[in-house]
């Protein structure tokens, strides 16, 4: 089954996911909490790279993803899922990869949202709205959706042309590069690549390494 086959079925699956998501967004509950950096330094996870769920978690997935990617938007709710259902087990740590027009607009305006401690809430609404922007360079509909969701948008204008944010951008692509990844969501759990892509996959290759943990 190809790749663009099995997003189109988890598509349908992230729909469910983001309405019951935009129905709860204002409660916290919802909305995962980033965490501190972990002391890393690799081509899988910087020790800077943005992450959620527990520094100790005995699982880390690393995500190389790109905001305009539909495959990543149908992902998240489905990844979000995974770690809700096991909170002290599981961490995420997201990389970022430019493949489409507005990636590297949105990329810089979510690294100037964890500038300002609103990451996690305005990655949520730039993914809800991407049907809207992913083909605008501008991301203009991202931009709209984060002011939404908190983000002090002349701040982040500012924030984003930032030196040590490109910096991240560079370091990611390499890093991206220097690991074999294609495509875009790419899954490394505890350092293994999911060969097979798919939900049901990742959540097996999860699960699998939680209970080697214990």
């Amino acid at each position: 089954m190809s790749r663009r086959t099995v997003v189109i079925a988890i598509s349908v699956l992230a729909v469910v996911g983001f309405a019951v998501a935009a129905f709860f967004y204002d409660r916290a509950s919802t909305v995962p909490q980033a965490t501190a950096p972990v002391p890393q330094n690799s081509a899988l996870e910087r020790f800077n790279s943005p992450s959620f769920g527990p520094a100790n978690a005995p699982v880390t997935i690393v995500e190389f993803f790109d905001p305009s990617c539909e495959s990543c938007r149908a992902f998240y709710p489905i990844v979000k899922k995974m770690m809700s259902q096991h909170p002290t087990d599981v961490r995420l740590v997201l990389r970022y990869v430019k493949l489409h027009k507005g990636s590297e607009e949105a990329i810089r305006l979510l690294e100037a949202a964890r500038k300002q401690g609103v990451f996690a809430p305005v990655l949520e609404a730039v993914l809800e709205a991407q049907p809207q922007w992913h083909d605008d360079a501008q991301a203009s509909a991202a931009w709209d959706a984060a002011a939404q969701a908190g983000l002090d948008v002349a701040k982040a204008r500012e924030q984003m042309v930032s030196p040590e944010i490109t910096a991240t951008i560079e370091r990611d692509a390499a890093d991206a590069k220097t690991v074999g990844v294609s495509g875009t969501p790419t899954f490394f759990v505890n350092g293994k690549p999911l060969t097979n892509f798919g939900a049901q996959q990742l959540y097996d290759l999860i699960w699998s390494e939680i209970n080697q943990s214990r």
